[in-house]
């Protein structure tokens, strides 16, 4: 018995520490196509012959810059470089600073368009969309999606760009489609001011007197049933209990144990119990003492053998 349960918690490190290929997409090249400026971008101003006016400036969290030798501030924010070169020919010509003036305004840093990147990835991050930035471009620079990602990759835009703002949209990519089958149409253009989301897929811990202890995905519909995590756990190993038993996680974050009648299930003489994500099914041995629902969370948290042996020894 005790050396299954080491087993079940050497089979879960595994599987923790699997993942998927890192999609490998070519970074994009290119500026961005025309945007309007946001809070903290990093402008330069560059007025013909005049050296003094030339500078970078960085937005202001409200939206403005400081241009020398004018009195008021100059608005940027939702303005293209264009229409903020205009404004500040105006505000030198309105304050006698030049007569003539020719102004240039270039973008010299993006920190408006944070694009994050979270859930079931190898490295989450968040990064500014300095380039042309796709789906599978943001997919990549998290290094990939993780063994334990779910189906479908949420992606949520807002409707400011630095993220503050309401989401506007909330789209739902399946990730066979976008990876596996290479949709065009979904690995779509992202600006900044997105956030991507790779939830985790269902999975239930199956541990005790089977063959093949370990987290078992729920793929389709985040549902299962016992006798579907026995089989992906290759069956009971010898002298089963009668009884079996699942640990469900309530709202609260306590265990509730669910008894399940397993050898009637067996029989046909039961209906078969369903299972729910994060779930422990727990299958003790004929005549054992049964380890409670702290000593297996603590045991499938603790991630070595040795602590293991201790945690078995101590649950007892």
């Amino acid at each position: 018995m005790r050396s299954r349960l080491l087993l079940s918690v050497c089979a879960l490190a595994s599987a923790y520490g699997q993942v998927r290929p890192t999609v490998a997409v070519e970074p994009a090249n290119g500026n961005l196509p025309m945007q309007t400026i946001g809070p903290n971008d990093l402008i330069a101003i560059s007025v013909y012959d005049a050296p003094e006016l030339t500078r970078t400036v960085r937005v202001s969290a409200d939206g403005f810059i400081r241009v020398p030798m004018l009195h008021e501030k100059v608005r940027a924010e939702g303005l293209m470089p264009s229409d903020l070169e205009t404004s500040i020919v105006n505000a030198l010509k309105a304050e006698e600073v030049l007569i003539e003036p020719i102004v240039t305004i270039t973008i010299a840093e993006y920190h408006s368009r944070p694009i994050s990147v979270m859930g079931s990835v190898r490295k989450p991050l968040t990064f500014q969309a300095t380039a042309p930035v796709t789906l599978l471009d943001a997919l990549a620079r998290a290094e990939g999606l993780t063994v334990d990602a779910g189906p479908i990759i949420l992606l949520t835009r807002f409707q400011e760009r630095n993220g503050a703002g309401p989401p506007t949209d909330v789209q739902r990519i399946p990730v066979d489609a976008l990876i596996d089958r290479a949709s065009r149409e979904l690995n779509v253009t992202l600006t900044g001011g997105e956030e991507i989301l790779v939830p985790a897929m269902g999975r239930v811990f199956v541990v005790g007197n089977v063959k093949k202890p370990g987290a078992f995905a729920l793929r389709e519909g985040g549902e299962g049933t016992v006798l579907q995590m026995l089989a992906l756990a290759e069956g009971l190993a010898a002298f089963p209990g009668k009884q079996a038993y699942i640990y469900r996680r309530g709202r609260d974050g306590s265990r509730t144990e669910v008894p399940v009648e397993l050898e009637s299930i067996l029989k046909r003489k039961h209906p078969d119990v369903s299972v729910l994500p994060d779930d422990i099914l727990y299958v003790p041995e004929n005549k054992a003492r049964r380890l409670t629902a702290t000593a297996l969370e603590r045991i499938l948290s603790f991630g070595s053998t040795a602590g293991a042996t201790a945690l078995i020894y101590g649950g007892r």
